[in-house]
């Protein structure tokens, strides 16, 4: 099984497509800034769980964030597990720098 990854900017979201279908498997929506990218909902096709569309998504997009030199922020629980189960993309993770308190 093939699952081809992109992003489609004009609906805030990567898509994930299996062996060329046109049916979209799975989606991971997300909101971006100039130096952030945050991962706010991911959802796999109950036909497609457990068969790496929910992985090829993160994987996809986390390399692109990396590339485009973006910190992450994983709101969405899948992101966020998937990323604590892969500490090569743990360094993208975004961290606060205010240090400004109550």
């Amino acid at each position: 099984m093939a699952v081809e990854v992109i992003d489609v900017p004009e609906a805030k979201r990567y898509e994930a497509r299996v062996d060329g279908e046109s049916k979209v498997a799975g989606f991971s929506d997300y909101i971006r800034t100039g130096e952030l990218i945050a991962f706010v909902h991911t959802e796999v096709s109950p036909e497609y769980e457990g068969r790496g569309v929910g992985a090829a998504l993160a994987r996809t997009a986390l390399d692109e964030a990396r590339a485009a030199n973006l910190r992450v922020l994983a709101t969405c629980p899948f992101v966020a597990g998937w990323i604590a189960r892969h500490p090569e993309y743990q360094e993208l993770l975004y961290q606060a720098r205010s240090k400004v308190s109550d």
